[in-house]
């Protein structure tokens, strides 16, 4: 089934030439089904590459999918304002309004106390509204740091150099239906500056560890039923994502080492393969699936508070 997004946001043509069903409003009205409600607070820089990224995944399954953007009001300007005005919404526009579920991005801020960031307050109070007009909720990076501090105390901790690469992974919660079908060992790419305590998240009666890595730790963390989950890797990016940001700082003269497990052989004359992109459908999959459509009640409204 299609992704119910705007027919000129940039996104849709990327996805149409992917062979991804985008249907427009008219055609979405005529079928008599309630779409899923899907809310991304975008808090990246690079917009429109997000959007696409995070539609194509949520776009790949039996679901009819209606996808809302957002923003916060102090974002510092990275992307058009006519963009950002002809697509993104503001807390004020949807806070009398529930959604299935919701994506929390990550964002260039890791370097800075929670505190400190810009939008910092009023993040604060759209995480804290999801809790009541939300069903389920999908924290990315640095969104997850953010989110499992505000909600539940985990502090972020500086890691002694960067995290990045692709790194393998293991489901260590069997149980977990988040991962069902995975392989016992799938990749991830990372690319942060900080962690998060694994003791500090075991100690937390509300939350359960779902998946993790020798090299980069702790992956996934849910709490019981799946209202909140939390993910440190970025299953989102595209297959050149690390290569770009690898290539910008190297050729800016800054620090930065060759993400490991990328490139063939490590050698970044080659071209890096893709490793995740099945894992990442699947993930989304399951959460959609599994999280949101089986779990929320057909009355969006009715969405019970946590």
């Amino acid at each position: 089934m299609p992704i119910k997004i705007p027919i000129d946001l940039p996104a849709a043509k990327t996805l149409r030439e992917e062979n991804i069903f985008v249907m427009d409003i008219n055609r979405a009205e005529s079928q008599d089904i309630r779409p899923l409600r899907i809310l991304v607070l975008n808090l990246m820089p690079t917009k429109i590459v997000t959007e696409t990224q995070l539609a194509r995944l949520l776009g790949n399954t039996p679901l009819q999918i209606e996808m809302d953007l957002l923003t916060v009001s102090r974002m510092p300007a990275h992307t058009s304002a006519e963009h950002m005005f002809a697509f993104y919404k503001t807390f004020p526009d949807v806070k009398d309004e529930f959604y299935d579920g919701m994506v929390i991005t990550g964002a260039p801020v890791e370097h800075l106390p929670f505190e400190e960031v810009d939008y910092w307050d009023e993040l604060c109070e759209i995480m804290s509204w999801t809790r009541s007009h939300v069903y389920s909720t999908f924290h990315i990076c640095w969104g997850a740091q953010a989110a499992l501090y505000y909600h539940y105390g985990i502090e972020k901790l500086p890691l002694d150099k960067k995290l990045f690469g692709v790194f393998p992974h293991r489901v260590t919660h069997k149980g977990s239906i988040l991962f069902r079908g995975f392989d016992d060992i799938f990749n991830i790419p990372h690319s942060r500056h900080t962690t998060v305590s694994r003791e500090q998240i075991a100690a937390c009666p509300a939350l359960k560890i779902l998946a993790e890595s020798r090299e980069a730790g702790v992956y996934a963390v849910s709490t019981d039923g799946g209202r909140q989950i939390f993910v440190t890797g970025h299953a989102e990016y595209d297959w050149d994502t690390l290569e770009k940001e690898y290539l910008r700082d190297k050729n800016a003269g800054l620090p930065i080492e060759v993400p490991k497990y990328y490139y063939p052989d490590d050698d970044d004359t080659r071209t890096p393969l893709n490793t995740w992109r099945s894992g990442a459908n699947l993930l989304f999959s399951n959460w959609l699936n599994y999280f949101v459509y089986q779990a929320t009640p057909y009355n969006v409204e009715t969405i019970p508070a946590f």
